[in-house]
């Protein structure tokens, strides 16, 4: 496998050998955005904490497009850590923003964090204070079972818990399902979505099993380490399984 400096715009088909065509990963600041492409264009699955931005163009242009490739811009969900450039990618592209309506609230920063989540609330604050964060309208709203004319086409798949509104897209063409942040592997562990970081952490099991019951052969989450979607995959059913075993969700 070859070795990539942080930060960088990876294509990792041949590293991991179970890698979507059309796929680009981007190691953003917080998050892992992807940049899906075909001959019909590309869409930007996720837009990375602010500064990401410059990744993400750099992707594309390794993919030898440029803006007026974008066809859409694809939101799992609201955070900073994944909405931080919609504003400005969607500026530069021209292409509408698509996302559940309930993250409307989490892209405005208004969204009223409750218990230990609050502490995400001023986090997030701080973030947009520091970074000038701008916020993006969304143009296009989106429910569970919507057909998107993307990538060979794309499902939405809505798994709340994270976020109310927050989204997985399933490609059955590439028989694969980013899953978001409904689960994570990061900081050396795999885990579903800890309560510091969700909405609602009682929705995150029934989300788990709906987004396991799709049967995708590759599940790709919003942060991981290495992009081996065979790994991936293994690690996803094992934290199920443990999940199952100890009849709750583990929580942090």
């Amino acid at each position: 496998m070859t070795k990539r400096s942080e930060g960088s715009a990876g294509d990792p088909g041949e590293a991991s050998g179970d890698w979507p065509a059309g796929l680009k990963m981007i190691r953003g600041v917080m998050s892992v955005p992807h940049v899906l492409y075909d001959a019909g264009g590309a869409v930007l699955l996720d837009t990375g904490f602010p500064g990401d931005a410059r990744r993400i163009r750099r992707a594309l242009a390794e993919a030898g497009m440029g803006p007026r490739d974008v066809r859409a811009i694809l939101l799992t969900h609201g955070h900073i850590d994944h909405a931080g450039n919609a504003a400005e990618l969607k500026a530069w592209s021209g292409a509408p923003v698509y996302a559940h309506p309930l993250e409307q609230a989490h892209i405005d920063g208004v969204y009223p964090y409750r218990g230990l989540a609050r502490l995400t609330g001023l986090a997030e604050a701080a973030g947009r204070a520091v970074t000038g964060y701008a916020p993006v309208k969304i143009d296009v709203p989106i429910v569970d079972g919507d057909e998107l004319p993307f990538w060979g086409g794309l499902r939405v798949v809505h798994l709340p818990g994270h976020t109310l509104g927050h989204c997985g897209f399933h490609s059955a063409k590439h028989d694969v399902l980013f899953s978001g942040d409904l689960w994570v592997r990061f900081m050396m562990r795999t885990q579903a979505s800890p309560r510091i970081f969700s909405d609602d952490v009682s929705m995150v099991p029934a989300s788990l099993r709906k987004a396991r019951a799709i049967g995708a052969r590759r599940i790709v989450p919003g942060h991981y380490d290495v992009p081996n979607a065979t790994r991936l995959r293994r690690r996803f059913e094992e934290l199920c399984e443990e999940l199952e075993r100890a009849g709750r969700p583990r929580v942090v």
